[in-house]
């Protein structure tokens, strides 16, 4: 399928069938795992399936400083299939730049999304201060990208959708979310407009995960949008319990802490389910554990309030939750990180690219006992991603920290479907759809899933790049 031209047409007629065009543009997760926003368009309504923050590579970051491609004014609504940051994290900004639309998401999801984006906006204020105050910012003064009020407005702007449910949407678009797994209150979205059906993945779950439900499969769609994360890889198949429990007893045998960044919401709760089976087989019993991350925290609290998006029962996810010390404080965080005893310090943010874990990193890296383990996917450009590469010092609050702990990484702990995951769901399609269209990864994932679905499934694939305009 050809990309139409992005030009403005100079004829009147030109200009009319552009307005009932129906079409598809990323606008973000074209090209990179981060910033995914995909839009929608026809007769003239527009309708944005999620509104990620770009994060890792610096020219990534800059863009969600520039104006947005398109006016926000003129986008109808915004559909949201989960709360990550690089699916929700741009809502505030946009919304301060004129959206006056509604945003639709499960109701698990508005939950969520309020903590992460008022967390976020209070984490840009604090920086920027923070910047201002040590002087090591480039920027005079430095600001936040939008701060807590900006979230607040934002999440006044939800509306609950339940599953399996199907709205509507403006424009005369109708909308249908499924459990897709990950996290809690992740969705497909099914987009039904103009005659189509275009399913939008989000970010897909694992098959047999112990905490999270299995994505849900669809049996028809016109055209899918599936991410592509782990698209070029099969995730390892140890057990993650075995392999938290030997890199955690290995570290405290040497007398030394793991600190382990953390997305504050689903890693953390998988993070609390292992560690709880480790200590309920008697292993790492005397091991303090702390949850060092207040929307960890309430995240993990919304675990036990939301049933239906997992497979814990009340009983163990109470016990689960349990198992750790909450800290909400400053004081109480910089105390644990003063404390010289062997411990667990579970923290955001995941991809070691803010928030409290940063204070930790900058007392633990430098010293050979102790263990930074990362538990998910790290981003191209984020402190994550150099450690793991080799890294052997990181630039936190301005100031080169030496890297001499032990970097550790638990790939099968990641809450992303993999390649084989990803063609399992893609495969319950009972007729091919029209066209898929590969995004939210990086150029050899995604170009790795294309292959993949044209050679075992014979579909027609394509791997947008980024503010390209298809005709669907």
């Amino acid at each position: 399928m050809t990309p139409v031209e992005t030009r403005p047409a100079s004829e009147p007629a030109a200009n009319k069938r552009r307005r009932h065009m129906f079409a598809l543009t990323s606008l973000g997760g074209a090209g990179t795992v981060t910033g995914s926003k995909h839009l929608l368009t026809l007769d003239g309504h527009r309708i944005l399936i999620d509104c990620g923050l770009f994060q890792g590579l610096k020219n990534l970051r800059e863009l969600n400083w520039a104006p947005f491609p398109v006016d926000p004014r003129s986008i109808d609504a915004i559909v949201l299939t989960h709360a990550h940051l690089d699916h929700s994290g741009y809502l505030p900004k946009i919304v301060r730049e004129g959206f006056r639309g509604r945003v639709f998401a499960t109701d698990t999801t508005c939950n969520v999304a309020a903590l992460i984006l008022k967390d976020s906006g209070y984490i840009q204020e604090k920086d920027a201060d923070y910047a201002n105050r040590k002087s090591y910012s480039k920027h005079k003064p430095a600001l936040p990208l939008y701060g807590v009020r900006d979230a607040e407005r934002a999440v006044e702007a939800f509306t609950a959708v339940p599953y399996h449910k199907t709205v509507s949407l403006p424009g005369g678009a109708t909308l249908t979310f499924r459990h897709a797994g990950h996290i809690l209150g992740a969705a497909t979205a099914e987009i039904g407009w103009g005659g189509k059906k275009i399913l939008f993945s989000g970010d897909l779950g694992r098959y047999g995960d112990p905490v999270m439900v299995d994505p849900e499969t669809v049996s028809k769609a016109d055209y899918v949008v599936v991410e592509s994360t782990y698209g070029n890889r099969s995730h390892d198949t140890a057990d993650p319990v075995e392999q938290l429990g030997a890199v955690i007893e290995k570290t405290v045998a040497r007398g030394g802490t793991v600190v382990i960044p953390a997305f504050a919401v689903g890693r953390a709760q998988s993070l609390l389910y292992y560690i709880w089976a480790l200590k309920q087989a008697g292993r790492i019993r005397d091991v303090p554990v702390y949850l060092d991350s207040p929307m960890a925290i309430n995240a993990s609290e919304l675990l036990c309030a939301h049933l239906d998006d997992h497979r814990l029962s009340p009983p163990l996810c109470k016990q689960v939750c349990d198992i750790a010390t909450y800290v909400r404080e400053v004081e109480d965080s910089k105390e644990i990180t003063a404390n010289a005893h062997p411990k667990i310090i579970i923290s955001a943010s995941g991809m070691a690219t803010g928030g409290r874990v940063l204070h930790h990193m900058k007392s633990f890296a430098p010293d050979r006992k102790h263990t930074i383990l990362f538990s998910g996917f790290q981003a191209a450009g984020t402190r994550g991603r150099a450690m793991l590469q080799g890294a052997r010092e990181t630039k936190i609050h301005g100031q080169w920290v030496p890297v001499r702990a032990e970097i550790a990484e638990l790939p099968m702990l990641s809450a992303h479907a993999d390649g084989d995951e990803i063609m399992r769901w893609l495969s319950a399609l009972r007729r091919p759809p029209q066209q898929t269209f590969v995004v939210h990864g990086e150029p050899d994932a995604s170009e790795a899933l294309r292959v993949r679905i044209g050679r075992e499934l014979g579909w027609h694939v394509a791997v947008p790049r980024q503010d390209q305009v298809f005709t669907l």
